[in-house]
């Protein structure tokens, strides 16, 4: 858990719990909408533990009782609520965890606050559930909604949640945090950073993965080499691609990448903006030696690639197309 000074981005999210604190105006019903990744959970957590912090300030002290116990996970009055099947929040999970037991006072503190992780797993029925409990809760009461999908709610549920939107990090902010926290080396940080759109624990388990690291050096191997390549080693290279068959999306969004550093290396005759900047003598001869239309029709063949597998077509076959015009263009 960290406090609020601990947190990256969306201050305009972080000021508003602390405004509520500060002059004690708690809604009873929040939704945190963003994509997984993005900090929910750290500012859902955060909130929770300012609020019942015994000094009552802006930031949790970590050092009161309250503080220590949300600390280790065990605070009385700061309940997690997490999906009890694979893909759903049941109706019944609903009630015992949060309807059947708001009614209870909090067991040492000012407020009872319940989180509810992937709350868009929860069908009509189960939102029906806790649509009395957010219309009338009791005084101490906090609800917060957590999910990648508030379209999901309905919207008499929605009506009476104060909605909170996530937005996306800088680039530069999550590179510095990869490089300084997770010792990420540059180039590596920049590959997650590229693909993470914003998303910081996107761009963590990116950097900090083995198996990304291996298809990483995959992919640049791949396209360093795949215009010398016969035939029999193009099919050699979709054999070796199956391993990454489950993260292919990620293995394409490489490919993406180089080409967009071919692109601009070509428009530009610029190194510093590229992401592959340590492999410059490759993709200076790319650009060179392919035309605008040619790049073109790469990413037009990795584009459809997506589609295709996305489609359930025949992994073999679409990756096959996809090096094959590869090959031929570069």
């Amino acid at each position: 858990m960290a406090g609020f000074k601990d947190i990256l981005g969306n201050e305009n999210i972080i000021d508003h719990f602390r405004n509520a604190i500060k002059n004690d105006k708690i809604s009873h019903a929040y939704i945190l909408n963003g994509e997984k990744g993005m900090g929910k959970k750290t500012i859902a957590d955060a909130f929770a533990m300012t609020l019942l912090c015994e000094e009552k300030g802006e930031e949790p002290c970590m050092k009161c009782h309250s503080c220590i116990q949300a600390l280790s996970g065990s605070n009385p009055d700061i309940i997690h609520i997490q999906k009890d099947k694979p893909t759903a929040l049941s109706v019944d999970h609903i009630r015992e965890k949060l309807v059947n037991d708001i009614g209870y006072k909090p067991y040492s503190y000012s407020h009872k606050i319940y989180i509810v992780e992937d709350a868009e797993l929860m069908n009509n029925q189960a939102q029906n559930a806790i649509l009395k409990t957010i219309e009338e809760p009791p005084e101490y009461a906090v609800v917060m909604l957590l999910t990648d999908n508030a379209g999901a709610f309905l919207p008499t549920v929605l009506s009476r949640c104060i909605t909170l939107n996530m937005n996306p990090l800088k680039d530069d902010v999550i590179k510095k945090y990869l490089m300084s926290n997770d010792e990420v080396v540059d180039y590596r940080a920049d590959v997650a950073v590229s693909m993470a759109g914003g998303n910081l624990g996107k761009a963590r388990d990116l950097a900090l993965s083995e198996n990304f690291s291996e298809m990483l050096g995959e992919v640049v191997h791949l396209l360093k080499y795949i215009d010398e390549m016969e035939s029999y080693e193009v099919v050699a290279a979709v054999k070796r691609a199956q391993d990454y068959k489950y993260k292919f999306s990620d293995y394409m969004d490489i490919m993406m990448l180089w080409f967009r550093d071919v692109l601009m290396y070509k428009a530009s005759m610029d190194a510093n903006s590229l992401i592959f900047r340590n492999e410059i003598v490759t993709i200076k001869s790319q650009a060179a030696n392919t035309s605008y239309n040619g790049i073109e029709q790469i990413l037009e063949a990795i584009d459809k690639a997506k589609v295709r597998l996305k489609a359930n077509v025949n992994f073999d076959i679409a990756v096959e197309m996809m090096y094959l015009t590869i090959r031929d263009h570069i």
